[in-house]
């Protein structure tokens, strides 16, 4: 699968990924075959944090990615209240060991907490030159959080900022992703499908993307995932439960949609005005 360079780390990651939030209340056995589905069909970028299960959501990745670590572009999360210089280490040694892995691929503060960044950042450049993380990025960050990131890091260090976009939920596209484009900052999509809220097929916005999905051979989710990435600094990571839902993701990979179903989305979907804080779940 043909993927997208990601921020600054000078790799190329396939737009549609695999998150994790969750995956531990679910069948783990099932859970790790849709993981490792989604890996053979070049799902590489798996996302998980120390707080999703207490670690039991590392446990069950590092489980699924025995034997096929080169293949996955690893993502973990450090706690707000764990980002000391001294704790964003005990974290990564946490989430190493869980992985069951030597490195991740990119270490995330998961939101603004008590510690300054400069702390939380000299913490994140230590554990890089010791190659236990390749790169770092932030997580819920909004346009001034992105800004005092900049300030305290330097250009060319932060990787990502991890936020919540859907198409119900497109405050981001207001300032976020224009900063981050600017900044080459790669922008990765938690919750694409909205949080047990996707447009129900019967609704008029369910209508909309069923008809762009019947023109394409695709699916609503499909058709969903592709507009969410339809720029190359956008990734999307939907929940990774099922084989069946992993290979329903993975179909929107190859889906180029028309500047007509664009523009039906934008119109059934408004992005609304901006917000006065970034939302976040």
């Amino acid at each position: 699968m043909t993927g997208h360079p990601f921020g600054s780390t000078g790799r190329s990651v396939p737009a549609i990924g695999q998150g994790s939030w969750y995956i531990e209340r679910g069948d783990r056995t099932e859970a790790i075959a849709a993981l490792r589905r989604g890996l053979d069909l070049g799902l590489s970028h798996i996302d998980t944090a120390e707080m999703y299960g207490d670690g039991l959501s590392e446990a069950i990745i590092g489980e699924a990615i025995a034997g096929r670590r080169d293949e996955v572009f690893l993502v973990s999360k450090v706690l707000p209240h764990n980002a000391s210089r001294q704790g964003v280490r005990a974290a990564c040694e946490r989430s190493l060991k869980h992985l069951k892995t030597d490195r991740l691929d990119c270490y995330l503060l998961h939101w603004r907490g008590p510690h300054p960044l400069e702390e939380t950042f000299a913490a994140f450049e230590d554990l890089k030159r010791e190659g236990k993380i390749l790169s770092w990025g932030v997580s819920n960050f909004d346009e001034d959080d992105l800004d005092e990131a900049l300030d305290a890091s330097g250009p060319g260090l932060i990787a990502c900022n991890q936020v919540l976009y859907h198409l119900c939920e497109r405050a981001i596209e207001h300032a976020v992703i224009p900063w981050s484009e600017r900044n080459g900052v790669a922008v990765t999509a938690y919750s694409p499908f909205g949080h047990d809220d996707f447009p129900a097929a019967g609704s008029a916005q369910g209508k909309v993307l069923a008809e762009i999905a019947e023109a394409h051979g695709a699916t609503p989710r499909q058709v969903a995932l592709a507009f969410l990435t339809r720029r190359p600094s956008v990734f999307a990571i939907p929940k990774a439960g099922k084989a069946a839902h992993v290979e329903d993701n993975a179909g929107a990979a190859g889906l180029v949609l028309s500047a007509e179903d664009i523009s039906r989305i934008d119109a059934a979907f408004p992005r609304g005005r901006k917000p006065h804080s970034l939302p976040m779940i």
